[in-house]
């Protein structure tokens, strides 16, 4: 009976990682999405400096948020764009 239940849950994990339906697939590509946005976060350095306090990282994100919608956004993305880019080459991505 273990024999079966496994094979039967090895097969429902192959057809789950092989299902190409719309909705499927929008889900996938949303997950990695997330996934690579809070993979910036880390590499950020932010999990260490806030100890990993998720209100924190909220704030400062919200805060981000509010100042590219300031009079000030266009110029503020420029900077954060260059120190991005920067970044992504120190770290070898």
């Amino acid at each position: 009976m273990r024999r079966t239940t496994a094979a039967h849950n090895r097969l429902q994990a192959q057809q789950a990682r092989h299902d190409r339906r719309a909705w499927q697939m929008k889900r996938r590509e949303r997950t990695r999405r997330l996934i690579e946005l809070g993979g910036l976060v880390a590499k950020a350095g932010l999990v260490e400096l806030t100890d990993d306090d998720r209100a924190v990282i909220l704030g400062v994100l919200v805060e981000a948020a509010a100042t590219l919608r300031s009079a000030d956004g266009q110029r503020q993305l420029v900077v954060w764009r260059r120190r991005g880019q920067r970044a992504f080459k120190e770290k070898g991505e």
